[in-house]
């Protein structure tokens, strides 16, 4: 083991000593410089401290709401998100949006494209959101069943990824992006089902990264 580490460190110096004086020079500067400009942006990137995008739950299109001993819901949003930064971007990967209540998932999640954002750049989206016969934990049922009595349901639209900022050329590493938009929705029955019911909102999200 000893003698062919030996073998390849040999075949390493001997490599760099078959290189002249002028592409050694060439390789190390090259190699200076590359870490001059990643300091550099690095150190931009830190002074700069990159504030989390300010997302706002615009209005929520309610097609389908029907509980039973299941839950079935359709319903399209539309959701914006604005970064408030001056000189760095926002890059969102794999963003999953859904529908909750009382923390329990009532739709399966829908994934977002891929976007960039620029600076000051506001983005919208509109996706739709669908839950088909949702089991429901009795309780959850129940309260479920006594707030469409009431007129007023708390729905919480939630959207969960990976965000990266972006600074020039410099892309830093993946963070964890939580979203969550809490959305009233007002019953006049206690089942929606078939025309489109639209609720406006101006509801600004609570945002973790």
């Amino acid at each position: 083991m000893t003698d062919d580490k030996d073998c390849g460190n040999h075949q390493g110096n001997r490599w760099w000593k078959l290189l002249n004086r002028h592409t050694k020079v060439i390789i190390i500067s090259s190699l200076i410089f590359l870490s001059i400009i990643l300091f550099v942006i690095l150190l931009i990137f830190l002074i700069l401290r990159p504030s989390k995008p300010c997302f706002t739950l615009q209005d929520v299109n309610l097609y389908t709401f029907n509980l039973t001993t299941t839950l079935t819901s359709y319903l399209q949003i539309t959701i914006s998100s604005r970064n408030p930064n001056l000189r760095i971007g926002i890059e969102y990967d794999k963003v999953d949006v859904y529908a909750s209540y009382r923390n329990q998932q009532i739709t399966l999640p829908t994934r977002l494209p891929p976007t960039y954002q620029g600076h000051k750049e506001v983005t919208v989206w509109s996706p739709y959101l669908n839950g088909t016969e949702v089991p429901m934990a009795p309780y959850l049922a129940m309260s479920l069943a006594e707030d469409e009595t009431s007129g007023t349901v708390l729905i919480n639209v939630r959207a969960t990824g990976r965000v990266r900022w972006k600074v020039g050329t410099f892309v830093s590493g993946r963070y964890r992006l939580n979203v969550n938009c809490p959305a009233y929705i007002m019953f006049e029955n206690n089942n929606v089902d078939g025309s489109a019911v639209k609720y406006q909102f101006v509801e600004g999200c609570h945002v973790e990264v």
